[in-house]
């Protein structure tokens, strides 16, 4: 068995050599793509299964298992996680009462553990307990250059963003409005236009983003703000290819595909475009920041920013009677400019309340606190989880249990609003930039994500906009779009649609 691998790999490195060192065409390049993939699927599988075992976790006797521990329902349940992750995250947690389970997935087992664990581990250090590994795995960081073990960007983003939003945020809004009047369909003040939500969404995004990471020279710069959207999109479909190919096929395959073969050229856009702002900044000493920081912390904020104001459009027009509501509330805090200053951002707790209630039903993870346990652990109680297991807690699976939140599958726009207004304990624990374990959107301790703060402002400065200026509603006989699953990524249906038009004021 032994010497057919051993000939079988070098068959493939002889055929990857060739077709490297023969530089086809283009043409003559998916011909070969074709061909490489023909022959070699009932090798890929042998040798993923031979690749995957020298790696394999153990897993602790006595923890359930969704779907069954036999080996051959592992397998299935696990091809089946892809597809229906939500499902088997909220069973497992019910199975378990709470407690830890196994949740079978194409990396192997995930562990899930209960809220308790997290005080132990949130300060781990980082060669023990991987947080940056289940990020470069999620995204294939090894390839789309997604992840990095460096501390700088969070740093970057908690010294010179958060301390600073006050600051920040009146050029945001200057630029939220700039944004609506160049990416959003021109809508008329009697007839509805039809808008596929995601993409206008994300290309305002993507401007108000770097309007906040550069001023107007990044956000008006239209081959930076192409660049960032690209390099989102690319990394993201890139990555998702990448994982339906045998790990030891990987850089092969990613050196022929597309949208990998892309990521470079976005990198010297970006560096085009921000070169002249980083060298004006650290002329004045103003910080450390790269192109290349630059775009990943950009592709942070669009692929979560993006995501949270289209799901809560589609919660809208699925419960409008909270739009007069909110309309309302924001009227109160706007100053004489029609902006939201620094006060008013937290003197709209039904905002706030709505948007995490639409965080709780669609959030963009199902699972966080992703770690990877790189050697035997211990607990404090004498539990120990095995070196190579991947870990997480099952954050969405947590907001569905009824003895924390009552009613959990009723969509109650207003529900944290009035428990922060019953219950002073919950002021903090309530907002939708909380962190704690029955709130974990966000992750939680030292890697919890850094940019909450701002994205929470820069979500309600767009939603504040939006309802302002249009009115919305889906079509008739329209129900809510279903978000899209890929594992444990929970994402706004991007072909979704809703009718706007703009409103009288």
């Amino acid at each position: 068995m032994t010497s057919h691998v051993w000939s079988d790999s070098l068959f493939a490195s002889q055929l990857g050599r060739f077709l490297i060192t023969q530089q086809p065409n283009q043409e003559s390049l998916h011909k070969y793509v074709i061909l490489l993939f023909t022959l070699l699927v009932p090798l890929s599988f042998s040798l993923w299964r031979k690749w995957t075992t020298t790696t394999t976790q153990r897993l602790v006797p006595g923890i359930p298992i969704v779907g069954g521990s036999e080996k051959h329902e592992r397998v299935k349940n696990g091809k089946e996680f892809v597809h229906n992750s939500r499902d088997m995250l909220i069973e497992g947690y019910r199975l378990a009462d709470g407690d830890s389970y196994y949740v079978p997935s194409p990396l192997g087992e995930r562990l899930m553990v209960p809220g308790w664990v997290l005080n132990e581990l949130k300060t781990s250090p980082v060669d023990k307990v991987d947080f940056v590994g289940t990020f470069i795995d999620m995204f294939e960081g090894k390839y789309t250059t997604m992840g990095s073990r460096s501390t700088l960007h969070p740093r970057v983003v908690k010294a010179q963003l958060n301390q600073h939003l006050p600051d920040v945020m009146p050029g945001v809004q200057d630029e939220i409005r700039n944004s609506f009047e160049a990416s959003f369909p021109p809508c008329s003040y009697d007839d509805w236009t039809e808008v596929a939500v995601v993409d206008r969404i994300t290309q305002i995004v993507a401007r108000v983003s770097s309007r906040m990471f550069g001023g107007p020279t990044l956000s008006e710069n239209k081959e930076w703000v192409q660049a960032s959207i690209d390099f989102a999109v690319d990394g993201f479909i890139g990555a998702q290819k990448l994982k339906r190919i045998p790990g030891i096929f990987r850089p092969l395959a990613a050196s022929l595909m597309p949208e990998i073969r892309q990521i470079a050229g976005h990198y010297r856009a970006a560096e085009k475009a921000a070169i002249p702002l980083i060298n004006e900044r650290r002329g004045t000493g103003g910080g450390e920041a790269s192109p290349s920081i630059l775009l990943k912390v950009s592709f942070a904020a669009i692929h979560t920013s993006a995501a949270a104001p289209s799901q809560l459009i589609f919660d809208l027009c699925q419960h409008p009677e909270y739009i007069p509501l909110l309309r309302e509330e924001y009227e109160s805090v706007l100053d004489h400019d029609g902006k939201i200053d620094k006060q008013g951002y937290l003197q709209m707790p039904k905002l706030d309340s709505i948007m995490k209630e639409s965080q709780r039903f669609n959030p963009l993870l199902l699972v966080t606190f992703e770690r990877i346990i790189h050697e035997d652990l211990t607990l404090s109680n004498g539990f120990t989880i095995p070196k190579n297991t991947t870990i997480g807690v099952p954050a969405h699976a947590i907001t569905m249990d009824p003895k924390i939140y009552p009613n959990p599958e009723e969509f109650d726009g207003f529900r944290f609003a009035n428990l922060r207004q019953d219950d002073p304990s919950m002021e903090g624990r309530g907002q939708y930039v909380a962190s704690n374990p029955n709130s974990m959107a966000f992750g939680y301790g030292r890697h919890a994500c850094p940019g909450r703060f701002f994205a929470a402002q820069e979500i309600k400065a767009i939603m504040v906009y939006l309802l302002q200026n249009y009115g919305m509603k889906f079509k008739e006989g329209q129900t809510r779009p279903e978000s899209l699953l890929f594992e444990t990524q929970y994402l706004p249906d991007h072909s979704a649609t809703v009718l706007f038009r703009r409103r009288k004021l």
